[in-house]
């Protein structure tokens, strides 16, 4: 802690060279400790970054399947804890086909490193920056702007959130 001690006013009219730089100087350090604490980011853990490393791999390969082919998009199914890959396939309701395997292909192409945004109780919420291109046949829809945003934790890792965002730029 940061402890500042006062002195008394002065009592002459014009300021002092001396206590210009003391003002100065006590301003300063209080700014800077208040930016510094407002604005303090902890490192993610070594045990986050594994985590990270491990769900951004699999989210990425989760969106990454072909229309038509069932065992592209389950492939990812391992990857995922029973409640996350409901979620993630909820989804998809609408744009399976009869058989569930896609009616439309996807690629995520990661554009940037992983961002933290919480660490709790073991779970990283994390997002990633990237290109999502989406593929019906002759059409293809490209989002240059788009993240995911992930939830991942246990051992092994598993993702128990993933979610596909669509920047408008």
């Amino acid at each position: 802690m940061l402890a500042l001690t006062a002195k008394p006013p002065q009592t002459i009219v014009g300021m002092t060279t001396g206590g210009t730089m003391r003002c100065q100087r006590t301003a300063f350090l209080v700014v800077f400790c208040a930016s510094s604490i407002l604005f303090a980011q902890t490192a993610p853990t070594k045990q986050a970054e594994a985590i990270v490393e491990v769900a951004k791999k699999a989210a990425v390969h989760s969106l990454n399947f072909t229309q038509g082919d069932l065992a592209s998009l389950t492939s990812a199914r391992p990857d995922f804890t029973p409640e996350g890959w409901s979620e993630f396939m909820n989804h998809m309701n609408g744009f399976l086909d009869a058989k569930g395997a896609p009616t439309f292909s996807s690629n995520f192409t990661p554009s940037g490193d992983a961002v933290v945004i919480t660490e709790e109780n073991g779970v990283i919420h994390f997002k990633v920056p990237g290109t999502l291109a989406q593929t019906l046949n002759q059409s293809r829809t490209t989002y240059h702007h788009a993240e995911i945003d992930v939830k991942a934790g246990g051992k092994p890792t598993k993702i128990s959130h993933l979610e596909q965002i669509y920047k408008a730029h």
